[in-house]
């Protein structure tokens, strides 16, 4: 089943996508997260109202993030393909490391969200160095601490997409730890929709990004360094998942600051995020007004 959320005469609804048609569900399933913390129930009721759903085409619709109710952080993993971590090595200046043995995790801020055509907030006096990400996001569906690796797929609600667009300078300024340069405002696409689990083959999905219609990364799910089994058992290691949770699964080689010479995103440029069965997003990136009466000096000067 694909899960979507979408603006329809000015609200937010819920939708299943039914080939190129969305069936669009009342309102009384609740918001998205409604739908994941009530479980199988939640499922079966998004099920029972899809036969005598209204529909509206997928093409043209408004479609919204799949989730915009956050009890968190977006919880996310650095590193977890190795030809990423080996493209950029020698280029990390004083940051450089070892390989990891274990996962690597960092958060970024909520409000970095956006739908999964929406445009992403681009200001250079905030960066000089805006890079792409394409990820797999995984849907926590059942609570949990101490997950065992076996017993994790009965807590994956289902899968999305999304675009970790990080500003590198602001990544490196401040003490090695990336929270604030992957958490602003307006630059995470998320979607296009949740993909349950038990409808598709993680083994077999290739996750791409692509630039102005350039695919810059491409690489199968099976290529990431820890599976996603094994990401919700380390990083539910006494520390309690959430219904609703999401957690982005690292990025595969071919980022743009590991280029020679580097290439990092524009006003104007669109970014597309795809995957097999996880549909696809593109999102241009559009001025805005992030500087705001900031005295931070980074990027290009206010």
């Amino acid at each position: 089943m694909q899960i979507l959320r979408l603006s329809l005469d000015g609200a937010p609804r819920l939708g299943v996508v039914e080939d190129a048609m969305i069936a669009v569900l009342p309102p009384y399933l609740g918001d998205m997260v409604d739908v994941i913390r009530a479980g199988a129930d939640g499922l079966a009721a998004v099920a029972a109202a899809v036969p005598g759903a209204p529909r509206v085409p997928l093409a043209g619709a408004a479609l919204l993030a799949p989730i915009d109710r956050f009890g968190r952080d977006i919880l996310c993993t650095g590193w977890n393909y190795w030809a990423h971590f080996d493209e950029s090595v020698g280029k990390r200046g004083d940051q450089e490391v070892a390989r990891p043995t274990a996962p690597v995790f960092f958060t970024k801020a909520p409000h970095a969200v956006i739908g999964p055509l929406d445009p992403i907030a681009y200001d250079a006096r905030i960066s000089a160095k805006w890079d792409y990400e394409a990820e797999i996001a995984v849907i926590i569906g059942k609570r949990g601490r101490s997950i065992r690796v076996d017993d994790a797929a009965n807590h994956i609600f289902g899968y999305t997409l999304a675009n970790d667009v990080s500003q590198r300078d602001l990544q490196r300024r401040h003490g090695g730890q990336w929270l604030k340069g992957k958490s602003i405002d307006g630059t995470m696409p998320l979607g296009p929709y949740i993909v349950t689990a038990d409808a598709i083959d993680l083994s077999s999905v290739r996750l791409a990004c692509l630039v102005n219609g350039v695919e810059m990364q491409s690489a199968m799910a099976s290529q990431m360094a820890f599976t996603v089994a094994e990401l919700i058992a380390e990083l539910s290691f006494g520390m309690t998942l959430e219904p609703g949770d999401v957690i982005l699964t690292g990025t595969p080689a071919g980022i743009g600051s590991a280029r020679e010479p580097p290439v990092f995103l524009q006003e104007g440029d669109v970014v597309t995020t795809r995957a097999t069965g996880l549909g696809a997003m593109s999102n241009m990136l559009i001025a805005a007004d992030l500087y705001g009466a900031s005295t931070v000096v980074i990027g290009a000067p206010a």
